[in-house]
C-alpha cells in the first residue's frame, strides 16, 4: 500500500498530535493560496475560477501520490508565464479555448512527469544550472512586472515585450484612470509595508480583503475601476479537454518548455526546503507526484503546476506533520469557492496588479545574482544571457536560450579538461602531480600524463595537442608514453581514431604507447575499435603502480 499509494507512509501511523499542527497549518496554505489563485491566471489570460481549480484538485493529487510529508503544489509565477507565451502561439478564438488548452497542457505535462519518472530521468529536471535559472527566472519577473501595467493603469496593452508596452502607455496616457493608478498603488505600498513588518497575516491576504471592502464601500466598479467579476459557485466536473483541434507541435514544444522550467524551479525549492528541514528529495519520486497533481489539475479544467515555495514555506512555519494539511487547505479553497465566490467579485483588477507586481519583484534573485558574481563570473554572464532571453526574445525563445546557455557552459567546462605530468618523489609511496610537487620526477624512461576528463569529439583535437606538447618535451631515454585514464568517464569512436593515430605517431618516434586503470565502458569502446589487437596493441595496466614497475623491468633488460 505505501508503495503504490505514499500519503498511508506519510500517515500511517498517525499521531493524533499532529492534528492541530495539520489544521492551522492547511488553513495558513490556503490564506496563502488565496491571492495567487485568484491573481496567477491572469498572466495567462485565464479566468480566475480556474486558479482555484488549479490549488485543490492538485493538492489532492499530491497527497495522494507525493512522496513528501511537507512540499505543497499550486500555481507558480515562472510556470504561468510560461504558459502565457505558449497559449500565444496556439490559435485559440474565445476564452474557453484558452482554458480548455491549459488544461490540455497540464495533462501533457503530467504525462511527460509520470513518463520521467518511469525511466528515471529525474536527473533531466536538474538540467538548468542554478545561475541560468536565476539569470531564466529573473528575466521572467521583468516581464510579469510589465504585464501589470493594464491592470495598474486601467488602459488595454495589446503589445507585447519590455519596450512596446512601455511605448503603448506612453502613448495611451491619456486614457489612464488615475483611481486605478492610485488605488493600486496603495495595495502595492502595503504590500511592501507587511514586508518590512515581517506580518504573520501574509500580506497578499490582506490586500484582497481590504480591496475587497473597499471596492464594496466606495463601489469602485460604478467609478470605473475593472473588477475580477463573479467566480462560478461549484467546483468544475471531470472532463478530458477538448484540443484535438490544435496543432500537436505546438502543444508538445510548450508543454515540454513548461515542464523544464515548473519542474526545475521547483525541485529547486524543493531541495532548498529540504536542506533547511531536514528532509530527503528524491527527484523521480517527486516527478511522480507531480504528474498525479497536473493531470488531476488538467482534468478539472485547471492548468499546469508545480512545487511553490511560499505555500511550502508557510507548511513548514505552521508545523504542517503530514499530507493532510495539503488536504485540509484543498477543503478549506472548496468552502470559499463555494460560499463566498460573490464576496469577491468586486475585487479590483488593479489590486490583482500588485500582488503580481511585489510577486514578481521578489522573484528577482539579486542576492543570488550577486553571490554568483562573487562565486564564478563566467556563470554569472550565462546568468545574464539566460535573463536576456527572457526579457529580450519572449519567454519561449528564453527557454530555448537558457538550455543552450546550459549546453555552452557544459561544453567550456569540457572543451578542455585539465591534465597533469606526474612522478615519484624518493622516499615517499605514490604518484605527484609534477607542477605540485617540486622534488617529484618521472620514473627512468617514462611519461605518466593524466587526463582529468572524458576523451569526446569536442576536445579531441585539443587532447591531441596536449600530448604533443608533452611529448616535444619529453627528456631523452624516453621509451613510454602511459595514460593515467583512471579519470577518463568516456571515450567516444572520435576519440578512439585520434589514439589510434598518436599510437602510430608515437611509435614513429620510437615511443611505445600504455593505458593505465582505463574504466570499463572507455575500453569496451577501445576493444571494437581494434586498440588491443595485432602487433601493436596496446597494453592495459590495472594500475599505475602495476604499470610502472612492469615497464621499468622491460626497460631494464
Amino acid at each position: 500500500m505505501k508503495r503504490w499509494l505514499p500519503i498511508a507512509d506519510g500517515l500511517l501511523p498517525y499521531r493524533w498530535e499532529w492534528l492541530r499542527f495539520d489544521i492551522t497549518a492547511g488553513l495558513a496554505i490556503a490564506a496563502v493560496a488565496i491571492p495567487s489563485a485568484i491573481a496567477y491566471p491572469a498572466i495567462a489570460g485565464l479566468p480566475a475560477e480556474v486558479g482555484f481549480y488549479a490549488s485543490i484538485l492538485p493538492l489532492v493529487g499530491y497527497a495522494l501520490f507525493g512522496p513528501s510529508r511537507k512540499l505543497i503544489v499550486g500555481p507558480d509565477a515562472a510556470t504561468m508565464t510560461v504558459l502565457a507565451a505558449t497559449l500565444a502561439t496556439l490559435p485559440l478564438d474565445n476564452p474557453a479555448d484558452r482554458v480548455a488548452a491549459a488544461a490540455g497542457l497540464a495533462l501533457i505535462v503530467g504525462a511527460f512527469c509520470i513518463l520521467a519518472s518511469m525511466l528515471n530521468l529525474g536527473v533531466v529536471a536538474s538540467f538548468l544550472s542554478r545561475p541560468i535559472l536565476i539569470g531564466f527566472i529573473s528575466g521572467i519577473s521583468i516581464s510579469i512586472l510589465v504585464g501589470q501595467i493594464g491592470r495598474l493603469t486601467g488602459v488595454r496593452i495589446e503589445s507585447d515585450g519590455l519596450v512596446l508596452p512601455l511605448l503603448e502607455i506612453i502613448r495611451k496616457a491619456s486614457q489612464i484612470h488615475w483611481l486605478t493608478v492610485w488605488f493600486g498603488a496603495a495595495m502595492f505600498a502595503l504590500l511592501v509595508v507587511l514586508a518590512r513588518l515581517r506580518s504573520p497575516i501574509p500580506g497578499p491576504l490582506v490586500v484582497v480583503v481590504v480591496a475587497v471592502l473597499a471596492s464594496a464601500v466606495f463601489d469602485f466598479e460604478d467609478r470605473g475601476m475593472k473588477v475580477i467579476g463573479s467566480l462560478p459557485g461549484a467546483l468544475p466536473t471531470m472532463v478530458l479537454p477538448k484540443i484535438a483541434h490544435l496543432p500537436i507541435r505546438e502543444l508538445l514544444l510548450g508543454a515540454a518548455a513548461i515542464w523544464l522550467v515548473g519542474v526545475s524551479s521547483g525541485l529547486v525549492a524543493a531541495r532548498s526546503f529540504g536542506a533547511k528541514d531536514g528532509f530527503k528529495v528524491d527527484a523521480d519520486r517527486e516527478l511522480t507526484g507531480l504528474g498525479v497533481a497536473n493531470i488531476c489539475s488538467g482534468l478539472f479544467s485547471g492548468f499546469p503546476v508545480t512545487i511553490t515555495d511560499s505555500r511550502t514555506a508557510t507548511n513548514l512555519a505552521a508545523g504542517g506533520r503530514s499530507q493532510l494539511s495539503g488536504l485540509i487547505s484543498a477543503a478549506t479553497l472548496t468552502v470559499l469557492l463555494l460560499y463566498l465566490n460573490d464576496v469577491l467579485r468586486v475585487l479590483p483588477n488593479t489590486a490583482l496588479g500588485a500582488i503580481l507586481a511585489f510577486a514578481a519583484l521578489s522573484l528577482i534573485d539579486i542576492s543570488g545574482l550577486r553571490e554568483t558574481w562573487r562565486i564564478s563570473r563566467m556563470e554569472f554572464v550565462f546568468a545574464l544571457i539566460s535573463m536576456w532571453g527572457a526579457i529580450s526574445l519572449g519567454v519561449l525563445s528564453g527557454v530555448v536560450i537558457a538550455i543552450a546557455g546550459t549546453l555552452l557552459y557544459v561544453l567550456l567546462k569540457e572543451m578542455r579538461p585539465r591534465d597533469a605530468l606526474l612522478g615519484r618523489v624518493e622516499g615517499r609511496p605514490g604518484f605527484y602531480k609534477m607542477h605540485r610537487t617540486e622534488n617529484a620526477a618521472p620514473p627512468p624512461g617514462m611519461v605518466l600524463f593524466m587526463i582529468q576528463g572524458s576523451i569526446l569529439f569536442f576536445n579531441a583535437d585539443y587532447i591531441r595537442s596536449r600530448l604533443e606538447s608533452v611529448t616535444k618535451e619529453a627528456p631523452p631515454g624516453t621509451f613510454w608514453f602511459v595514460l593515467d585514464a583512471g579519470a577518463v568517464a568516456q571515450i567516444d569512436t572520435t576519440a578512439a581514431a585520434m589514439l589510434l593515430q598518436w599510437r602510430s605517431d608515437l611509435a614513429a618516434m620510437g615511443l611505445t604507447f600504455a593505458i593505465a586503470e582505463l574504466h570499463r565502458e572507455p575500453r569496451e569502446i577501445l576493444e571494437r575499435a581494434g586498440f588491443f589487437e595485432g602487433a601493436s596493441a596496446t597494453m592495459v595496466f590495472e594500475d599505475l603502480e602495476d604499470a610502472v614497475r612492469t615497464l621499468g623491468e622491460r626497460s631494464s633488460r
